[in-house]
């Protein structure tokens, strides 16, 4: 469809657009044309009216005659066979409105003297449908700017949900990574407990696969991915991990990226807590403030044990994500102080709506 008649908005400044054409037209059929200025007032808003839209179909044949790929001999044929027929037309409607107008007081032998300017009128009803062919070309390249930009926005989206599915898909086989490696030192030192772990393990894993390509999902379930994280480690360090949890009730419904804390939970039981002989702590704390969802975890670390081989994927994946979704609007920082190691993240709050 005509992108001007799609709304009547553009329709209407369309139209306004053709106000001073119609002026022109009224000076051109009074003043050389002999008409009285009545006369010419009245039959030029009728024709202009009419030849707006006529000049519309030009879109068409601009439409099939792209600038950048018709040649010069079809571009000039098309548009000069489109003028004189338009024209024509145009020519052709004016005689009918003379003999019509004709029998109106006011209009007495307007047909014979509208019949001397119909040279006039024909070469002026050409130059306006070029001027039209003209209009349309602007049109049809602000409408190919706006579909490449368009295009372009597409991308971009699509490149970022797949950034998220691929760090997404990093999560787990990290997780895993560690967990078998757990199972296999205490498979040689307490073989229930490596059994415990592994129930445990899959109930955690069944729970994360059942998330699917949700691309957030609420804090109060992420807390609950987090506890089922937790029921796996404990089985290895009993007592030594500790965890303190202080989580305001208004942040439970905010939306978060699924397994967003779970790589932060493991980064300071596997470098926190693991290092340390009598064990260590892990606190949580999550608020909603001015519009923000501010997530701090902290753990205590010992800053003179050697540091261990990493991949890097846990934390790095939890900044990579963040950045991906919410871009300049999160935060993500990370921070020691003595034998005190802190990850701080603040992101945009998400409600779900949820139907009623």
């Amino acid at each position: 469809m005509h992108p001007i008649l799609t709304q009547l908005r553009r329709l209407l400044f369309y139209l306004l657009g053709w106000a001073p054409l119609a002026g022109m037209l009224t000076y051109l059929l009074a003043v050389p044309g002999g008409l009285t200025w009545l006369q010419a007032t009245t039959v030029s808003i009728i024709l202009c009216l009419l030849y707006a839209f006529v000049c519309l179909a030009a879109w068409y044949p601009c439409l099939a005659t792209p600038l950048e790929k018709a040649s010069l001999p079809r571009f000039f044929s098309t548009h000069i066979i489109g003028a004189i027929l338009a024209s024509g037309l145009w020519v052709l409607v004016a005689r009918i409105l003379g003999r019509m107008l004709a029998n109106v007081e006011g209009f007495y032998g307007l047909s014979y003297r509208l019949s001397q300017d119909f040279p006039l009128l024909f070469g002026t009803g050409v130059l306006l449908y070029l001027l039209a062919v003209g209009f349309h070309y602007v049109l049809l390249s602000v409408e190919a700017s706006r579909d490449a930009e368009a295009r372009v926005m597409q991308a971009s989206v699509l490149a970022r949900d797949a950034e998220l599915r691929a760090l997404k898909a990093q999560v787990n086989p990290h997780f895993l990574f560690n967990s078998l490696n757990s199972i296999s030192a205490l498979t040689t030192s307490d073989a229930p407990k490596a059994r415990e772990m592994c129930v445990l393990l899959g109930d955690f894993l069944r729970r994360t696969l059942g998330l699917g390509e949700k691309s957030a999902i609420a804090l109060d379930e992420e807390m609950s991915l987090v506890h089922a994280f937790l029921a796996v480690e404990k089985i290895r360090y009993g007592a030594r991990l500790q965890m303190e949890e202080s989580v305001d009730r208004e942040a439970l419904q905010a939306q978060v990226p699924p397994l967003l804390l779970q790589p932060l939970v493991e980064n300071a039981v596997v470098h926190g807590v693991a290092n340390l002989v009598d064990g260590g702590w892990i606190k949580l704390e999550a608020a909603r403030r001015d519009g923000q969802l501010s997530i701090v975890v902290e753990n205590l670390f010992d800053p003179e044990a050697p540091p261990r081989r990493r991949s890097g994927v846990g934390l790095a994946n939890v900044r990579q994500r963040l950045h991906a979704r919410y871009g300049e609007q999160a935060t993500f920082r990370t921070s020691a102080e003595g034998s005190c190691f802190r990850v701080a993240i603040s992101l945009p709050v998400e409600i779900q709506e949820h139907a009623s």
